[in-house]
């Protein structure tokens, strides 16, 4: 199991958060420009998430802060936080980031690592039986719609899978569409993101476990699928499929994914990635936990890396350096909360 979600350590993410929601620069932005009349501020283009760096960490840092809202009640930065997201998550200020993404040129925006982190949002708001956040649920339908139309005309068209350490791949993704299909009861969603995981990861067999981390990657490309699949898969299935995944794993044998990864400079943007690796890793290997049985002699390993993996990325989160904090503590979140599970 992860280490708890003790109050201290919820108020000091909750209050890094807080730091970057309204932080509109630095800003890196992802448009493209169809003329001079798109060149215009980070707040004016996105009214809601316009801080954190960039949008998908705005909108994952906002989903975060729910998060924490939800299962910590007793947040002692709850009156702020509540007042910080009532001002941000708008009907005015959602309907502009929705018909951000009806121009033909913006339809790529984010895909698919910002649609899954909204949708992931979605899903946070519409579970919870709060009134402020069936308010805010309200008002992010637009995006939310038009984002699962998005996913719908996509995924058909997407032949291959992208694998990779970065934003674009799609086995993140889909774990997470498929948990918002599911509290959405969207199920004609959920059916096309399983036959679409299936269709991408099972016959996947001997996973290179060499080739992880690359230099900047914060996802383990082969955990995502692993995580993926562990959703798609019943228990057997699955346990089946990972051991020829990771035909080693029965020996204790996880290779790269047995080590968390180095960060030898936490004030660099992308090396600091490595961290939100760590993180990644570990909020993945719980996920193949939770579906295998308690005896399982594959546990051990897991477990082993598991915490070796949160210990390495929780180090990072609070480094005092902007390309982090900006965004790792949502990876912290995700997986001491268990999130995906």
């Amino acid at each position: 199991m992860p280490s708890p979600l003790d109050p201290a350590r919820a108020s000091a993410f909750a209050q890094l958060a807080l730091q970057g929601i309204d932080r509109e620069y630095p800003n890196k932005p992802a448009e493209v420009l169809r003329g001079p009349a798109d060149i215009l501020s980070p707040s004016a283009m996105h009214p809601a998430f316009y801080g954190c760096f960039d949008w998908h960490s705005a909108v994952h840092g906002h989903w975060l802060l729910v998060r924490l809202l939800r299962n910590c009640p007793a947040l002692p930065e709850a009156a702020t936080v509540r007042s910080r997201l009532a001002e941000h998550l708008t009907a005015a200020n959602l309907a502009t980031e929705a018909a951000y993404f009806e121009p033909k040129e913006n339809r790529g925006f984010e895909r698919m690592y910002g649609w899954a982190w909204a949708l992931r949002l979605a899903a946070e708001l519409k579970a919870w039986a709060d009134p402020d956040a069936r308010t805010w649920a309200k008002n992010l339908e637009p995006l939310e719609q038009r984002l699962v139309a998005l996913v719908r005309d996509f995924l058909p068209r997407l032949a291959y899978p992208v694998r990779t350490g970065l934003h674009p791949d799609t086995a993140f993704a889909l774990g997470q569409i498929r948990d918002y299909a599911r509290v959405a009861g969207d199920a004609g969603l959920e059916q096309m993101i399983t036959a679409r995981t299936r269709h991408y990861y099972l016959a996947d067999r001997n996973y290179p476990l060499s080739y992880e981390p690359s230099g900047e990657d914060f996802f383990s490309a082969g955990l995502n699928v692993a995580d993926a699949m562990r959703r798609v898969l019943p228990p057997a299935e699955f346990s089946s499929w990972l051991d020829e995944f990771v035909p080693g794993l029965r020996a204790g044998d996880l290779g790269q994914w047995g080590r968390p990864a180095e960060v030898s400079d936490p004030t660099d943007g992308r090396i600091i990635h490595l961290a939100g690796l760590n993180l990644n890793r570990a909020w993945n290997l719980g996920g193949i936990l939770s579906v295998l049985p308690p005896a399982d002699p594959r546990r051990a390993a897991l477990e082993a890396a598991m915490q070796a993996h949160e210990t390495a990325g929780l180090d990072y989160v609070f480094s005092g350096h902007y390309e982090g904090e900006h965004w790792l503590a949502t990876f912290a979140v995700y997986h001491l909360s268990q999130a995906g599970l």
